[in-house]
């Protein structure tokens, strides 16, 4: 018997997400040392100092269940972003945010709009509830808000998926469009605003997307630990949102969903704005370390405002492959319909020049 066939259509479709490739991976699969990991957008400075402290603290009662409300993570996010606990949901990570949105709003035959080169989670958490994901061309390998609004209007979706800055092309609207688009969106139609890499935005670039929450009831704001806060080996995530829309979310939630020493990190992490400053600017400089490097090698990058760059050359794969053998992980990038690209994460500095080196080296042989 093919126990696969027990599943629904749907589920057996489902291509499954691809991670980034670990370390412990290559050094089997190669026997490569010194390696050098920048695929998963991952901080490179670690995480505060503070986070490490409430971890111990937290493990000596690793016995008992953690609160399943996360009262004081939630706590320490209302008071940060003046909501109040009920419009706060958490998570194992954000891409949990997006899993309980679909859950929790979509079905079968219902609808989800995302753009082209945008993060592999929202087809796929679309999917896995059996609803149908309608992916709207990309402009310049970023959103196109007038043909996803036409899209969602038309095909009467449920749920809309906005990364940013968007995953894995670094691409960013202003809050001016947004503000555009959510005014012409009906309100029947909810938006996942996916912020993992908010913390890692220029001053400049910087807007209050919590402040829109109290005249968009249908909006739901997605953010992450794992990035700028250097907690990915913990996930937990989180949401704002009407109180409405995060009760249903929290209803599809597991009630253990994000463990006491991820809590405990969290919340001690929230307090450290040094290090978040730190990340942000040691970001700043290696972006610039890297894009000026790719242009010396007179390669094309996407212009990003996140963690990481996403390069075009020739023979990706190979290059890809390549890399790995010289110690250095980057991300291919084809299963976002980029065969020609590769995403490179920021690292310390002697890590993005490890990178350079490398990619010199083989464009030259």
């Amino acid at each position: 018997m093919n126990y696969s066939d027990l599943a629904p259509p749907h589920i057996r479709a489902i291509a499954p997400y691809q991670p980034g490739k670990p370390i412990a991976e290559l050094e089997r699969e190669l026997g490569v040392s010194g390696i050098v990991k920048l695929a998963s957008n991952e901080n490179p400075l670690g995480c505060s100092p503070l986070a490490v402290a409430a971890m111990h603290e937290a493990i000596k009662t690793i016995a008992l269940y953690p609160d399943g409300n996360g009262f004081e993570l939630k706590d320490a996010l209302s008071r940060r972003y003046g909501v109040e606990h009920a419009c706060i949901v958490l998570g194992n990570g954000s891409n949990d945010m997006l899993e309980l949105a679909a859950r929790a709003f979509l079905t079968v035959g219902d609808k989800a709009v995302y753009s082209a080169h945008a993060f592999a989670m929202y087809p796929l958490a679309t999917q896995a509830v059996g609803a149908t994901g309608i992916s709207v061309p990309a402009i310049n390998f970023g959103h196109d808000l007038n043909a996803m609004l036409k899209a969602a209007v038309e095909q009467q979706a449920k749920l809309l998926f906005i990364a940013n800055p968007n995953n894995p092309t670094g691409t960013f609207l202003s809050a001016a469009d947004l503000l555009v688009f959510l005014r012409a969106l009906p309100q029947q139609i909810l938006v996942m605003l996916d912020e993992a890499y908010n913390e890692y935005l220029p001053e400049e670039n910087h807007y209050d997307s919590v402040s829109w929450l109290k005249d968009f009831p249908n909006l739901i704001i997605s953010r992450t630990f794992s990035k700028a806060y250097g907690l990915a080996g913990l996930r937990v995530g989180y949401a704002l949102a009407n109180p409405q829309v995060a009760d249903m979310m929290n209803r599809v939630r597991q009630p253990f969903n994000v463990n006491s020493v991820a809590q405990a990190a969290a919340v001690a992490a929230l307090r450290d704005e040094a290090f978040v400053r730190q990340t942000h600017e040691l970001n700043q400089r290696g972006m610039e370390q890297i894009t000026h490097g790719l242009g010396k090698l007179g390669l094309e990058f996407i212009p990003s405002l996140a963690n990481f760059v996403s390069f075009k050359i020739a023979g990706a794969a190979r290059i890809y492959r390549r890399l790995l053998e010289l110690g250095v992980i980057v991300r291919p990038i084809a299963s976002y319909d980029m065969p020609d690209y590769l995403r490179v994460s920021i690292g310390l500095e002697t890590e993005n020049e490890k990178f350079l080196s490398a990619l010199q080296q083989i464009l030259g042989e």
